[in-house]
């Protein structure tokens, strides 16, 4: 075998080895006694390296403390406002699913004083009092740890974190520190401690982090030697020298195959037949083994797209089918209900299987619309389901009151399924009632947006009296109807002719 054969089967990064050997070898030895120009630029990198260690060791410290303080509050917002069973427990479900939180935790009143208290935490009495949406971060008086405090809406919340884990955070981006100590103006925290005497050499930066702590980091610093010179301006200098020599051999064997493969995968399109790779790449194995790793990689790909879009269309058609059976199990439900009340004896028979069915009805719409939801992902449409429920409570009103007007005055707002259920079996409650009761009188309807996430459902009809007592369908109808706005986590405010309740939707677009 020649030693042409033999050279042409090396690898690319043999071949320009070689190539580089033989002309650059003689100017690599000449350039080793070549002066020192840049080193105190060199030095400069060093202590800016310092410098970025320490910012980055400030900023995973700091960045720990802001996921545990975002959690935190996020958690405690939710177990204080439910205010059903063990608030603790519920917000320690919430933070058990989020990565690197702590799991030690305390929520206290408005006032300071602790309601529940989950894990090992202790010293927080001396917190200072914070309000709602803001956040406090202290060295703990009698641990090792970092005290983070969260206002919260009906409270606060206060988490433990320990030493360990702000050092793993500070040590996973700069492992070059050597001393890391956190300080809030009286109490300071030692992460990382040098060897006794060892901090007289360290480069120490001080940075804020947090809401009211200081962290002073210290990361040796290396100054460059006679050798380091040698390293840094040898390889420089060799390769400017190599780019003058070898760019022609570089640009045929390297970069113009490379060029013709890039041209080629750009021109790739999903869906699109598959591409046509160049064969002709050069003598270089490597780039044809990319060309076929490329070839591999769009048939997966392609393989991958097909098998996707083939199961999210067998997903979407098995949730339009379950859908579209639930629609009609309520359906025939409603119709059973209809069917049994015309054959009712008696009128109150009558009454009460009307009544039931337009409580189906109005779960069904609800059910229409979240379907839409599901489609829009947006949330269920208020407007449009309080217009049907509308439509649907007028057809079906009983003889005496075929003539009830309801009038509609109603913003676009958009709402959770639970928060919809409960709206629409208020709406029918109340309609019923009115219709009943003083069905010559129209029934109006409202719906204002009073804020970025609530908006106020207003229901007005004279027969609306919370000073009426003595009644007992009346006494059933505002059970039912303070029931339903408790279920919207909301109060009905009662006033002669009206009824108003708040609602949760979500933000405007």
């Amino acid at each position: 075998m020649s030693f042409a054969d033999r050279f042409e089967r090396l690898p690319t990064a043999a071949k320009l080895l070689l190539i580089l050997t033989a002309f650059l070898l003689p100017i690599g030895i000449a350039l080793t006694f070549i002066g020192s120009s840049g080193i105190r630029q060199a030095n400069a990198a060093l202590r800016g390296h310092s410098e970025d260690q320490a910012r980055a060791a400030a900023q995973s410290v700091e960045s720990l403390i802001a996921r545990n303080a975002l959690a935190l509050r996020i958690a405690a917002n939710g177990a204080l406002e439910t205010r059903a069973g063990d608030p603790c427990d519920q917000a320690r479900k919430s933070v058990a699913i989020a990565p690197a939180v702590a799991q030690s935790f305390e929520l206290e009143a408005p006032d300071g004083k602790p309601l529940c208290v989950a894990g090992q935490i202790e010293g927080t009495g001396s917190l200072p009092i914070i309000a709602p949406g803001d956040i406090r971060v202290r060295v703990s008086p009698v641990s090792d740890a970092i005290a983070i405090r969260t206002g919260v809406n009906g409270g606060m919340a206060t988490a433990l974190v320990p030493v360990q884990e702000l050092r793993s955070a500070a040590l996973q981006n700069a492992r070059g520190i050597r001393l890391l100590m956190l300080r809030d103006g009286d109490r300071e925290l030692r992460l990382i401690a040098p060897p006794e005497g060892d901090d007289a050499a360290l480069f120490i930066s001080e940075l804020p982090i947090g809401n009211g702590l200081i962290a002073r980091v210290g990361s040796t610093t290396r100054q460059v030697t006679t050798m380091d010179r040698l390293m840094l301006l040898l390889p420089v200098l060799m390769w400017i020298a190599a780019a003058l020599i070898t760019w022609l051999l570089v640009s045929r064997l390297l970069l113009r195959p490379l060029k013709r493969l890039e041209r080629a995968v750009a021109h790739y399109r999903p869906g699109e037949p598959a591409t046509d790779l160049p064969h002709e790449l050069g003598p270089s194995m490597e780039i044809q083994e990319l060309r076929d790793a490329f070839d591999r990689a769009i048939s997966r790909a392609e393989e991958s797209d097909r098998e996707t879009t083939a199961a999210l269309e067998g997903q979407r058609r098995l949730v339009r089918e379950v859908h579209h059976r639930v629609k009609n199990n309520l359906q025939v439900v409603a119709s059973l209900l209809n069917i049994h009340g015309r054959s009712a004896e008696t009128g109150e028979a009558r009454e009460a299987y009307a009544g039931i069915g337009r409580r189906v009805g109005a779960l069904s719409i609800v059910h229409r619309n979240h379907f839409a939801e599901m489609e829009e992902n947006r949330g269920i449409s208020l407007r449009p389901l309080i217009s049907e429920l509308a439509a649907e409570l007028r057809a079906g009103a009983p003889e005496a009151a075929r003539g009830l007007r309801i009038d509609l005055d109603l913003e676009t707002v958009y709402t959770t399924q639970d928060a919809a259920v409960a709206v629409a079996f208020l709406i029918t409650e109340i309609v019923e009632f009115a219709m009943l009761n003083r069905p010559e009188e129209p029934v109006d309807i409202s719906l204002r947006r009073t804020s970025d996430l609530t908006a106020r459902l207003t229901l007005a009809n004279r027969v609306l009296n919370p000073e009426e007592e003595g009644q007992p369908e009346k006494v059933q109808f505002e059970r039912i109807v303070g029931g339903l706005a408790k279920q919207l986590r909301s109060t009905l405010d009662r006033k002669l002719g009206r009824y108003s309740v708040d609602l949760p939707v979500f933000p405007a677009a």
